[in-house]
């Protein structure tokens, strides 16, 4: 393709000792070097692309940027034999959208290993009302049942419960028969909550417990946490003998006031959950999940948690979710549909 072709980007400049948001025109010259040159039709906001969009150094190093860690799209040219032009493709996670340009671009250019081919039945705008964080929710929900968690244990919790992971997390939990109780500090989504199949809704002063505590009362038989800190705390020291917990998140604190008491007095799990760097043989095993035997235990949530916005509306959308006021999963659509 022509080099000297434009499209339009988010792009998150440095300026004045402060970082501005806006929609520029971009050269594909302007992109690095790739083996995979992908038209993106959709993509989606998560909160590390809130964060690498807000001038984050831990996610972004360097600026101008454009953020974006989820990519759905065609393939427009290909150096490598097995993607061609046409293909229909996903590449999510590794470096896009943190230190390569990502998916709030039309285009993206990518080495060959961080693309999928798009997984069947699913259509490229299923695929990112899943993304990242659908992906993530759902190695979450395998490590516990590869660990041999079954409903009859009694119940799980997820904390985060209307960010992307956690309410897809509720969703597929519910649909798999476990009773699911969840976090949140919003009041208002309670009944939201509900509808996805939560059981119960506990704030988050109830998951903390009495901070001090080595342990508390055990309660949960397995835990999808998202955010970290004290929550994450609370939900290890009430996790029943030889329970696990999945941590995926650091949404209130990366740090853990823990003792090891709920580790050689229970026998509690930890286990960390990571999509960034998930090698591709796990991603296809995880997706292979999404698109057969979980598909229509996902549907209708999926349609219910999703809103599409275009990219003019992207910016005033990562405030929001920056202040809490999101919720589910939020898709770009960069086919000019939502314009």
């Amino acid at each position: 393709m022509n080099d000297h072709a434009t499209f339009n980007a988010l792009v998150v400049r440095e300026l004045d000792g402060g970082f501005q948001r806006a929609v520029e025109e971009r050269r594909l010259a302007d992109l690095p070097p790739g083996e995979v040159l992908i038209r993106v039709h959709y993509s989606s906001l998560n909160y590390k692309d809130a964060l690498s969009a807000s001038g984050n150094r831990g996610v972004t190093k360097k600026y101008p940027h454009t953020p974006g860690i989820d990519a759905a799209g065609i393939v427009a040219a290909s150096s490598v034999p097995q993607f061609s032009a046409g293909d229909e493709v996903l590449c999510m996670c590794y470096d896009l959208g943190m230190n390569t340009p990502g998916g709030f671009g039309e285009y993206i250019c990518v080495p060959a290993s961080w693309v999928l081919a798009k997984p069947e039945p699913l259509s490229l705008l299923e695929t990112m009302q899943i993304g990242t964080a659908g992906f993530t929710a759902a190695q979450c929900v395998d490590k516990l049942l590869a660990f041999g968690l079954r409903p009859e244990q009694g119940p799980v919790l997820v904390t985060g419960a209307t960010g992307g992971v956690g309410s897809l997390a509720c969703a597929l939990l519910a649909k798999l028969g476990f009773a699911v109780t969840t976090v949140t500090g919003k009041e208002s989504e309670h009944e939201f909550l509900r509808q996805l199949g939560c059981a119960a809704v506990l704030n988050r002063q109830q998951a903390i417990g009495r901070a001090s505590a080595a342990l508390l009362r055990e309660r949960w038989a397995g835990v999808v946490d998202t955010v970290g800190g004290e929550i994450l705390a609370g939900a290890i020291k009430a996790t029943q003998y030889n329970g696990i917990v999945t941590c995926c998140g650091n949404a209130a604190s990366g740090e853990l006031p823990l003792t090891v008491y709920p580790f050689i007095l229970r026998g509690v799990s930890l286990v960390g959950i990571d999509s960034a760097e998930c090698p591709l043989v796990r991603r296809k095993e995880v997706w292979d999940k999404l698109a057969g035997p979980w598909q229509s235990l996902l549907q209708d949530a999926l349609n219910a948690l999703s809103v599409r916005i275009s990219l003019a509306q992207l910016s005033q959308t990562i405030d929001e979710m920056l202040a809490g006021r999101t919720r589910g999963r939020i898709i770009v659509d960069l086919t000019g549909e939502t314009e």
